[in-house]
């Protein structure tokens, strides 16, 4: 079922005058601190429909003009809408407090289509800073968030009646948002013990690229520091390897950690694009990557590599690195090649498996689909 994030507007998203409490020309137009970047954090997570639900005290009478009102709400919604934040519905009252109607707010008159069984109303929030919006809450039977209530806004209503639909007393915006970001990051901490290694991954798949690497091989994590750089993930990786051994156990195992990483992160994949490509060059070497996380790993890797190692790194294990950390996310992997220089070729590789991973884990803004015919990934 749908989760709805119930909106009010003036004092909300948009600064409430004190004049006459009309936004009633672009002049009067400002939002509130960190609303637009937050409300887009939360568009992104795909969790909620944003419905707005304001009272805009007579409109259409000669106390407030419709031609008055509109300028300014299109230039609202159009500010919101050039950073992907747009409203599954709006629904305006025009009446005023003596009138008590019912679908003036706290009423829900005007909300009667989301009682019909399709919306998860126990999971939806009303945010707003009025009590009656918490208030409105309670009538839907969602949950309010309250932001940053004044004294001088306090409706006649008896606390008692709304305050267990309260969820959270907000001081800001960024409150908001972490309060209904805090269940859906998509991060992963995976920690993979056997008797040949001992690999610690934590992984943030809508990070800044900052990366925290120590493997015992230079040139490893070398390209692995390119691997998070251009994808935008975050990543810290800490690895004991069997390195008197050889390097294998510790390229392949790391390999199999970062997949099974990648593989809780992107939880039920729904809302993600899936699909990954990138041509890249490096001086005369290039790379081609393209991937699916379909759940079915596969690799294909065509190439050819000169010199027995760069540095610390078999180039042997650059193949072997792709086929663990395929089957480990379960993501179909095909990898092109060719070059003169082998520091070239493999930086090359990383750098484009890394946009075309940041490419295919992006999250499509407003969507919640499963990108899948089958039902399932």
């Amino acid at each position: 079922m749908k989760k709805i994030l119930f909106l009010d507007r003036d004092g909300t998203l948009i600064h409430e005058p004190t004049d006459n409490f009309q936004i009633d020309s672009l002049e009067k137009l400002s939002f509130l601190p960190g609303a637009i970047t937050n409300l887009r954090k939360i568009v992104e997570s795909q969790q909620y429909e944003l419905v707005m639900v304001t009272n805009q005290d007579g409109l259409g009478t000669p106390s407030f003009p419709e031609e008055t009102f509109w300028p300014a709400h299109r230039k609202m919604l159009e500010i919101l809408a050039a950073e992907g934040i747009t409203f599954h519905a709006e629904h305006i009252d025009r009446t005023f407090k003596k009138d008590n109607l019912p679908t003036r707010k706290p009423g829900t008159g005007m909300l009667e289509a989301y009682f019909s069984g399709e919306y998860d109303l126990a999971h939806s929030y009303v945010v707003g800073d009025r009590h009656t919006d918490i208030q409105l809450a309670k009538n839907l039977g969602a949950k309010g968030i309250l932001l940053g209530l004044s004294e001088d806004r306090v409706d006649d209503i008896d606390r008692s009646s709304w305050e267990d639909a309260l969820a959270l007393d907000a001081h800001s915006w960024a409150d908001i948002a972490a309060f209904l970001l805090k269940g859906k990051s998509r991060t992963a901490t995976v920690r993979r013990s056997t008797k040949e290694t001992d690999i610690y991954v934590q992984l943030n798949l809508d990070g800044k690229g900052k990366a925290k690497i120590q493997t015992g091989l230079g040139f490893f994590d070398h390209m692995l520091e390119q691997l998070c750089k251009h994808s935008g993930m975050d990543l810290e990786i800490e690895v004991v390897g069997d390195l008197h051994i050889d390097e294998h156990h510790t390229i392949e195992d790391t390999a199999i950690t970062l997949g099974e990483a990648l593989k809780v992160a992107l939880g039920d994949k729904r809302g993600m694009q899936r699909y990954g490509h990138c041509i890249l060059p490096m001086d005369e070497a290039q790379a081609t990557v393209a991937l699916d996380f379909s759940g079915r790993p596969y690799l294909r890797f065509e190439g050819a590599f000169h010199r027995e190692k760069v540095g610390d790194f078999p180039t042997e294990m650059v193949k072997h690195f792709c086929y663990s950390l395929a089957v480990a996310s379960g993501c179909t992997l095909h990898v092109h090649f060719s070059g003169e220089n082998d520091h070239h070729q493999i930086e090359a590789i990383f750098k484009s498996l890394a946009q075309a991973t940041r490419q295919a884990v992006k999250l499509i803004p407003g969507s919640t689909e499963l990108p899948s015919t089958k039902g399932i990934l």
